[in-house]
């Protein structure tokens, strides 16, 4: 601090995976990696970088000028591009939206797909949730499997509690916040089924964090609608479930 300084120390081992300093040390030693241009914005996860750049009237120039300074950085600081998982996507809503020329990275040419997988979420070219609802639907069926097979064998019931909260409905409010609200219809028909049975848990369950969001009316027969002042807050998801609870 100041004008005192420690001495330095050379390691030839990096950082051990699963280290807690691990994360700092690398935020810390990527932190000059920065996009110059207000156009582009560079997402820094981890290990996981994207660029998000805007093209307008078809100039690019500064979106490759990017790319092209990230892959610089990278060989600069001893860092390896992977360009084998390394893909682009295309996002344009015009009708005949035109043939742009490959992305290219140390002479390697970048794949362009349709859907990625971004922070555990599946974004789609057209910017629909259909991909990312089917792949959580089919994780949480496969997974209510093997707690039918537990409960077969008469397991405690507070172990079927414990797997369901850490198999099953893990997958389901993983980022729920973002997509649901902003699914259509059809695909938030398809998660009744299992929204159903993740609301019975909770509302049998006192211990569950979200239990007192379950409030019966004093009918017993409907569970009280919570107030909502807005668009975004009346489509997610304990308005939701409550909604269709009461259906």
């Amino acid at each position: 601090m100041g004008t005192l300084m420690s001495s330095s120390r050379t390691t030839y081992t990096g950082a051990p995976r699963g280290c807690v300093l691990s994360p700092l040390l690398f935020s810390l030693y990527t932190n000059d990696c920065t996009s110059k241009d207000p156009s582009v914005k560079l997402l820094k996860f981890a290990d996981d970088t994207t660029l998000i750049g805007l093209i307008q009237d078809g100039e690019e120039s500064a979106y490759r000028q990017e790319v092209k300074e990230l892959a610089v950085w990278c060989r600069h600081n001893n860092l390896e591009l992977n360009t084998l998982k390394t893909v682009e996507m295309i996002i344009d809503f015009r009708r005949n939206p035109p043939a742009l020329p490959p992305l290219s990275i140390m002479d390697s040419t970048v794949a362009t797909v349709e859907t990625f997988k971004f922070l555990g979420s599946v974004i789609s070219q057209d910017l629909k949730w259909v991909t990312h609802i089917n792949s959580i639907v089919k994780k949480a069926q496969q997974r209510l499997y093997f707690l039918r097979q537990l409960r077969k064998f008469n397991l405690p019931q507070e172990l079927l509690k414990q797997f369901y909260s850490a198999i099953i409905e893990s997958v389901l409010c993983t980022s729920v916040t973002v997509w649901f609200g902003s699914a259509a219809e059809s695909d938030i028909r398809r998660l009744q089924r299992i929204v159903r049975t993740e609301d019975q848990k909770i509302t049998l369950d006192p211990s569950h964090p979200s239990h007192h969001l379950f409030e019966l009316l004093p009918s017993g027969r409907r569970y009280r609608a919570p107030n909502t002042r807005t668009t975004r807050h009346k489509n997610s998801f304990f308005p939701q479930a409550i909604l269709l609870m009461n259906s």
